[in-house]
């Protein structure tokens, strides 16, 4: 895949920067508080390192083995990156995902919650976590349903080396950005309730990608997830 320049993601960050401080502003919040991400599916390390040098330093990775391959091809030029992964994690592939991620955003079941603290403990090390809701009970989408995220969220207090932080979510697909308003309202009053059950504050909602980050911000979004408004429409071969 050809590299885009840093000029063309220096200019997509400037306008999608400013995207997000208008739908903060528009509902009263701090476009500070909202987090941008990158989203570098399919991109080559080059274009990974084009997006740092415009300042990008949030980097989301939906595969362990193709993400590990980049972080290892930039991270003696750009240290200081902070890689989450935010696709599907296999416990047999949880040791590997911890050697290149700073937070785990698709934490779905109390098995993989077990596997990784039971890696973390060896290792003295606190990792943080989303719980990955599934709203629309879709079958090809990973995620717990909401009514087992209180059942995972106690799972994940129960490890010692996880820092439950928040929730994650992709809501299902519509052209038309505001029908996704609904479920990003969902998980924002899904993380209230289980805070408050919970007692416990969970600050992180990650939710918004290209097509609809404006509205996810709206609703209460504290990370968008940004890929194609940053990269452009992936390649095909």
């Amino acid at each position: 895949m050809t590299p885009v320049p840093v000029e063309e993601i220096t200019r997509r960050r400037a306008e999608i920067l400013a995207a997000i401080g208008q739908a903060a502003r528009r509902r009263g919040r701090d476009p500070g508080a909202v987090a941008l991400m990158a989203v570098t599916k399919t991109q080559p390390a080059e274009t990974v390192a084009n997006a740092a040098r415009a300042g990008i330093v949030l980097f989301g990775e939906n595969r362990v083995q193709e993400a590990a391959a980049k972080i290892d091809a930039v991270k003696d030029a750009f240290p200081r990156l902070e890689w989450r992964l935010i696709g599907p994690l296999q416990t047999n592939k949880a040791k590997t995902a911890l050697q290149y991620f700073q937070a785990v955003e698709s934490v779905d079941r109390e098995r993989l919650a077990v596997r990784l603290e039971a890696l973390l403990a060896g290792e003295s090390r606190v990792l943080p976590v989303l719980l990955e809701i599934n709203l629309g009970a879709e079958e090809s989408k990973s995620g717990a349903s909401p009514a087992e995220a209180e059942g995972l969220a106690h799972a994940v207090l129960a490890c010692p080396h996880l820092l439950l932080s928040g929730l994650m979510a992709v809501p299902p697909f519509h052209t038309d950005p505001q029908k996704a308003r609904p479920h990003f309202a969902a998980l924002r009053e899904l993380r209230d309730r289980l805070a408050e059950r919970l007692s416990r504050p969970l600050p992180e909602l990650s939710m918004g990608m290209s097509h609809d980050f404006s509205v996810a911000v709206e609703e209460g979004a504290t990370e968008v997830r940004i890929g194609t408004a940053l990269f452009g429409a992936r390649e095909t071969v």
